[in-house]
């Protein structure tokens, strides 16, 4: 709404908002050294208090953390905050949300895909699954809580592909196998 500058030389902004209640608030944040970081609060804070999908995917993470970590055991929110942060972050961060399509999901599954372990060995496919997993889950979060049309996540094919193998004894089965390009 209003940026102003205080008496101190320091840039301080008022914002006008709705709460969860639908209450009209009013917040006030002092103390920036610059007026494009007071918008930058503001544009920050309205997108996550508005629930608008405009936002960062980064900042979107930040949301879903706040929504989710007090509500599953501690021990698999680390691990799910560390695959997210690690593996997901670095492609989607600076990317909105509302601007990611399924090929840029493909992109990413692809760079996964080329990286080697230590021992020059490719991550397992229950590893990629479990990574894809964590991708999906906040795109899910996304559409039934802030109204994202479409999970971009759930469009390309995943990792995994079902190949049917035959016994020796005739009976068929399921298996799954990892993509070669």
């Amino acid at each position: 709404m209003g940026v102003y500058k205080d008496k101190n030389g320091k840039w301080y902004i008022s914002v006008r908002y709705k709460n969860w209640l639908g209450e009209g608030c009013r917040k006030t944040k002092r103390g920036f050294t610059t007026k494009r970081d007071a918008f930058e609060w503001e544009r920050e804070f309205l997108a996550r208090n508005t629930g608008s999908l405009d936002m960062t995917f980064g900042l979107f993470y930040e949301v879903y953390k706040n929504n989710l970590q007090d509500r599953i055991r501690q021990n698999t929110w680390v691990t799910k905050s560390s695959i997210i942060e690690k593996k997901i972050l670095p492609y989607f961060g600076s990317k909105r949300v509302c601007d990611i399509k399924s090929i840029d999901v493909l992109h990413w599954q692809n760079e996964m895909l080329a990286i080697r372990g230590e021992n020059d060995m490719p991550y397992s496919p229950v590893y990629l699954k479990t990574i894809h997993n964590q991708l999906s889950a906040i795109f899910n979060h996304a559409m039934r809580f802030y109204g994202l049309y479409d999970n971009p996540a759930a469009k390309p094919e995943t990792w995994v592909k079902k190949r049917r193998v035959r016994y020796s004894s005739g009976r068929e089965k399921n298996i799954n196998s990892l993509f070669q390009p």
